[in-house]
């Protein structure tokens, strides 16, 4: 059974038993989470799409831990006007652990 959530303005495709990142959720390493906008529910036959979301359906998950990604460098110059700028940023993200798909 799969599943698709939307969540921090995007969406995953979700199965039992999955790890994803998604953005940074109010939440602490060891805490459960419940995903309820679910757009659609994939089980074979069974497939139920939502408009916009399915309604009862939701998405249960665990926290695994917070975290900061990977650091990119950002570098603004204007030609000639002697202007230069560098910047870093690390996007923080929350990896989640995918429990029980219910309808």
């Amino acid at each position: 059974m799969h599943a698709i959530i939307e969540t921090g303005g995007k969406q995953y495709k979700v199965a039992e038993g999955d790890v994803l990142f998604i953005e940074k959720l109010p939440a602490e390493a060891g805490d459960s989470v419940t995903f309820d906008r679910v757009l659609a529910v994939l089980d074979g036959e069974n497939t139920k799409f939502g408009a916009p979301a399915v309604e009862g359906a939701k998405v249960e998950a665990s926290v695994v831990k917070n975290g900061k990604g990977k650091k990119i460098r950002i570098f603004k110059y204007n030609p000639k006007k002697g202007y230069r700028k560098r910047q870093g940023h690390r996007q923080p993200y929350t990896k989640v652990s995918i429990g029980k798909i219910s309808l």
